[in-house]
C-alpha cells in the first residue's frame, strides 16, 4: 500500500515531465516553421527586386533603341529633303539656261526678220515701179488698138462677150438636147423609174429621235454627286461612254449629247442605274457602264433579228444582223434609220411586185441599203459605198451590193431592183412627216429656193411649192430664149445642189410663154 503511495507521485511527475518535453518540441517546430517562412519572404523580396531591376534595364534599353531609330529616320528624311532641294535647284538652273538660249535664238530670229522686212520693202518698191511701167505700156497698147479698130475698149468688150454668150448658150442647149435624145433610147427603164417615184407615199408612223437624251434626277443635289470631287465622276462617265454630259441650270435633269445613239443609250442606262444604286464613284461607274454595254449589245442583236423577221428575210450573217440592229440607235434628219430601212424594204418589194421584178432581191437590198451609216464614223467615205463593201465581205449577192452602192447614184445601176430601192428610199425620206424639220428651217429653205431662182437674169417671179420639193420659175420670153431656158434650169438645179441641204430631191421647172393679145372693137 505504501509503495503505491510512493509510485503515484513519481508517475505523476514523469507525466508532467513528458508533457513539458512534448510541449517544448511543439514550440521548437513552430519556431523552425516561422524561421522558414521568414526565409521564403526574404527570397521573394530578393526575386522581386531582381525582376524590377531587369524590367527597368529592359525599358531603358528599349527607350534608347527607339530614340536611335527616331534619330536615324529624322536623318534620312533630312537627307531626302536636301536631295530634293538640290534637284529642284538644278532643274531651275537648267530651265534658266534654256530660257537664256531661247532668248538668244529669238533675238537672232528678230534680227533676221528685220533684215527680211527691209528686203521685202525694197522688193515691193521695185514691183510697184514695174507695175506702173506695165500699166503705162498697157494703156499705150489699148490706145493704139482703139485707133486701129475705130472702137472703144468697152464697145469691143461688149461685142466679144455678146458673141461668146450666144455661142455658149446655143452649144449648151444642143448638148442638153443631145443628152435627152440619148436618154430616150432607154425609155423603158426611165418610165419604170418615173412610175416608181410616182407611187403613193407610205403612211407608216415614225418615232422621231434626237442627238440628245435627258436623264431626270430626283433632286438637284444629285448633279453634284454625278460631277464628283474635282469632277472625277463626270470625267469617268464621259471617258467610258464617249458621251458629253451637259449639266446646266435645268432643274432636276442632265443632258447627254452624242451623235452615236448606242453610246448615248449606254450612258443614259448607266446614269439612271447609278442614281438608283446611290453609290457613285469611278469603280462603280465602270462596273455599271460595262453591264449597260452588254445589255445594249443584246438589244442590238434582238433589234436586227426582229427587223429581218418583220420583212421576212432569212439567212443573214450574224455580223450583218448586229450592224443592222445598231441602226435602231441612229437617226437621219430625225428619222430612225432602222425603221426607215424596214419601210424601204417593204416599198421596194411592193414596187418590184407591181413591175414584175425580183421581190426577194428588192426586199433584201431595201433593208440593207443604209447599213453603211453604222460605219460612217469609222471610215470617212460615202455610206452607200461603205455599206456595199461591208456586205461583200459577208457573201451578199452582187445584185444586192450594187443596189446598196447605187442608191445615191455613186455607181451605175445594174438591175431594175436597184432603181426601185433608190425610188423607195426617196419616197420614204421625202414623204410628209418622215423627217423632222423646224418651222424656221422650213421657211428658210423656201425663201432660199426663191432667192436662188430670182438671182438669175430674166426671171419675173419664182414660187417654191410642194413643201419645198419643187421650184417653179416664170421667165420673161423676150429676155430668155428657149435654149437659154434649158440652160437656166440646169444652172438653177446646180446652184441649189451646191448651196443648200435638203432630203430627197428638188424639181426645177422653167415656165416660158409668149402671149399675143388684141381687142376687137
Amino acid at each position: 500500500m505504501n509503495w503505491i503511495i510512493l509510485i503515484g507521485p513519481i508517475i505523476l511527475g514523469l507525466c508532467v515531465v513528458f508533457g513539458l518535453f512534448f510541449k517544448k518540441l511543439s514550440i521548437d517546430r513552430e519556431i523552425t516553421r516561422l524561421n522558414n517562412l521568414e526565409d521564403d519572404v526574404q527570397k521573394a523580396k530578393l526575386k522581386a527586386k531582381d525582376i524590377t531591376d531587369k524590367a527597368e534595364f529592359d525599358a531603358s534599353a528599349k527607350s534608347k533603341e527607339i530614340e536611335l531609330k527616331t534619330k536615324e529616320e529624322i536623318y534620312h528624311l533630312k537627307e531626302e529633303a536636301e536631295k530634293e532641294i538640290k534637284n529642284s535647284k538644278n532643274e531651275l538652273l537648267q530651265r534658266e539656261s534654256r530660257l537664256i538660249r531661247k532668248e538668244e535664238t529669238l533675238d537672232t530670229k528678230i534680227e533676221k526678220l528685220e533684215g527680211k522686212t527691209i528686203e521685202i520693202e525694197h522688193t515691193t518698191e521695185l514691183l510697184e515701179k514695174k507695175k506702173d511701167e506695165i500699166e503705162q505700156l498697157k494703156l499705150k497698147q489699148e490706145n493704139e488698138l482703139e485707133r486701129i479698130s475705130g472702137l472703144s475698149k468697152n464697145e469691143a468688150k461688149d461685142i466679144l462677150i455678146e458673141k461668146l454668150k450666144e455661142d455658149l448658150v446655143h452649144e449648151t442647149a444642143v448638148v442638153i438636147k443631145e443628152y435627152e435624145s440619148t436618154m430616150e433610147l432607154e425609155k423603158e427603164r426611165i418610165s419604170k423609174r418615173i412610175l416608181s417615184t410616182a407611187i403613193s407615199k407610205a403612211a407608216s408612223e415614225y418615232v422621231i429621235d434626237a442627238t440628245v437624251s435627258v436623264v431626270n434626277l430626283p433632286n438637284d443635289e444629285m448633279k453634284g454627286r454625278i460631277i464628283g470631287r474635282e469632277g472625277r465622276n463626270i470625267r469617268t462617265i464621259e471617258a467610258l461612254t464617249g458621251v458629253d454630259i451637259i449639266i446646266d441650270d435645268t432643274p432636276e435633269a442632265v443632258v447627254l449629247s452624242s451623235f452615236d445613239g448606242v453610246k448615248r443609250e449606254v450612258a443614259r442606262i448607266a446614269i439612271e442605274r447609278l442614281i438608283t444604286d446611290g453609290r457613285i464613284h469611278p469603280g462603280k461607274i465602270e462596273e455599271i457602264v460595262n453591264k449597260a454595254q452588254k445589255e445594249i449589245e443584246k438589244e442590238i442583236i434582238n433589234a436586227g433579228e426582229e427587223a429581218a423577221l418583220e420583212v421576212g428575210i432569212p439567212n443573214i450573217h450574224p455580223e450583218v444582223i448586229k450592224n443592222l440592229g445598231r441602226l435602231k440607235y441612229r437617226t437621219s434628219y430625225g428619222q430612225n434609220v432602222l425603221t426607215h430601212s424596214i419601210e424601204v424594204s417593204k416599198l421596194a418589194s411592193t414596187l418590184a411586185s407591181e413591175l414584175g421584178g425580183d421581190v426577194k432581191l428588192a426586199k433584201r437590198a431595201g433593208l440593207l441599203h443604209d447599213i453603211g451609216k453604222v460605219l460612217e464614223s469609222e471610215i470617212e467615205y460615202s455610206h452607200a459605198l461603205i455599206g456595199g463593201e461591208f456586205l461583200k465581205k459577208f457573201g451578199e449577192k452582187q445584185e444586192v451590193i450594187n443596189a446598196v452602192k447605187a442608191h445615191h447614184n455613186e455607181v451605175e445601176f445594174e438591175t431594175i431592183e436597184a432603181v426601185l430601192v433608190q425610188a423607195a428610199d426617196a419616197v420614204s425620206a421625202s414623204r410628209p412627216g418622215a423627217r423632222r424639220e423646224t418651222l424656221t428651217s422650213y421657211l428658210k429653205r423656201l425663201k432660199d429656193l426663191e432667192e436662188i431662182a430670182n438671182s438669175f437674169i430674166g426671171v419675173e417671179s419664182s414660187y417654191a411649192i410642194q413643201a419645198g420639193r419643187e421650184v417653179r420659175i416664170v421667165i420673161n420670153p423676150e429676155d430668155v430664149s428657149d435654149d437659154e431656158a434649158v440652160k437656166m434650169a440646169r444652172d438653177v438645179a446646180k446652184k441649189v445642189e451646191e448651196t443648200m441641204q435638203y432630203p430627197g430631191q428638188i424639181k426645177v421647172t422653167i415656165v416660158r410663154e409668149t402671149r399675143a393679145i388684141d381687142y376687137a372693137r
